[in-house]
């Protein structure tokens, strides 16, 4: 079966400054967060922001991502993977880490999308902070369910 469908949702705040070109470069490059998830060419991708803090928009965006799914293509729930942009979930220059994340997981199982994984753009500068104690080092969910 596999991932036929990847979503990356992004922080609203720092959508503001980030175009989001280096989460969809890795998306496509198969980098960063996407390294390991073995999507196949072909697999489509979107995406969109969290709404702003608490990111309760979430759910009717998901619920119109559902209903155009089940409306235009075969892609069913448990073939597509919900990727927490790396502003949303690790501590980078943006700010640190949503403090709404568990409820924005939950907001996604709840709409039934289950393959949740933390990050997309790994930066080696962020990176390199966080082995230094500069930014905090979380512990990220890291799905990736595409093999069939």
């Amino acid at each position: 079966m596999g991932i036929k469908f990847v979503i990356i949702i992004q922080c609203d705040i720092a959508r503001l400054r980030c175009s989001g070109f280096a989460c969809t470069k890795c998306f496509y490059d198969r980098e960063g967060f996407f390294k390991d998830c073995g999507y196949q060419h072909g697999t489509r991708y979107i995406a969109f922001t969290c709404g702003g803090c608490c990111g309760g928009s979430i759910a009717s965006k998901l619920e119109h991502f559902s209903n155009k799914l089940a409306r235009q293509t075969d892609v069913k729930k448990d073939e597509v993977a919900v990727h927490l942009s790396s502003c949303m979930v690790t501590d980078n220059y943006h700010h640190d880490r949503c403090p709404n994340l568990e409820y924005i997981k939950g907001i996604v199982r709840k709409k039934g999308y289950n393959n949740i994984v933390d990050g997309t753009f790994r930066s080696t500068n962020a990176t390199e902070k966080r082995e230094a104690g500069i930014y905090k080092n979380h512990e990220l969910e890291t799905f990736c369910g595409a093999e069939d």
